[in-house]
């Protein structure tokens, strides 16, 4: 019985959440369209719960980020799973690297559990221009910058390789776009990726 309470109480969770106000805060300038950001649906998501009496736990290891809601009236949970990916950005520790991963492990367990529609990225950049670069690729921009700014431009590319590596080029490119990079720091990330990471971008963008 406690199985079938704690998925009627997600059910009513679900229906709260359509309800409720949420705006998205994410914005993809490339291909001109809005999108939720973990921040933007966390705090009501927790809020409901709270009054539902269920509790989300994550947790993470090697090969799964878990999502397991469970109702704290008799115990019954429901368990959501991703497979891991990992993020190989070049001059960042690896503590940076998992930091990514699990952010957005994260919000991609919140968008399944509790059935958050999204922009269909797919069909909004389908047959857009790419993006231009006004300098060539080349490691001489990220250089020149300062240590600040350089720091700055690594953050950044450790979430657009965590993305590359889950296979969601949609969702790098739409990083990529939300930052508003000037040409040179545009050019600076793109000397921090990997041949074929530069080539998955291009190739999803000039379709």
């Amino acid at each position: 019985m406690s199985e079938y309470q704690v998925y009627a109480k997600l059910q009513k969770a679900r229906i709260k959440l359509q309800s409720a106000a949420i705006k998205k805060s994410g914005h993809n300038k490339f291909a001109g369209y809005q999108y939720f950001e973990l921040g933007d649906f966390l705090p009501t998501i927790n809020e409901i719960f709270n009054e539902l009496g269920l509790c989300s736990v994550i947790s993470f290891d090697k090969e799964l980020a878990t999502l397991r809601i469970i109702d704290t009236d008799n115990g019954g949970s429901i368990t959501f799973t991703s497979p891991m990916a990992e993020a190989n950005l070049k001059g960042c520790y690896p503590i940076q690297n998992l930091g990514a991963v699990e952010t957005y492990s994260r919000r991609y367990l919140y968008v399944t559990a509790l059935e958050i529609v999204e922009h269909d990225a797919l069909d909004a950049t389908t047959g857009s221009e790419a993006p231009k670069s006004a300098k060539p690729i080349t490691k001489d921009v990220f250089d020149s910058m300062t240590s600040e700014e350089q720091e700055a431009i690594r953050s950044i590319g450790v979430n657009v390789i965590s993305l590359l590596s889950m296979d969601d080029v949609a969702g790098a490119v739409e990083y990529i776009e939300q930052s508003e990079l000037d040409a040179d720091s545009k050019t600076a990330l793109w000397s921090l990726l990997d041949s074929k990471q530069r080539a998955a971008i291009k190739k999803y963008t000039t379709r």
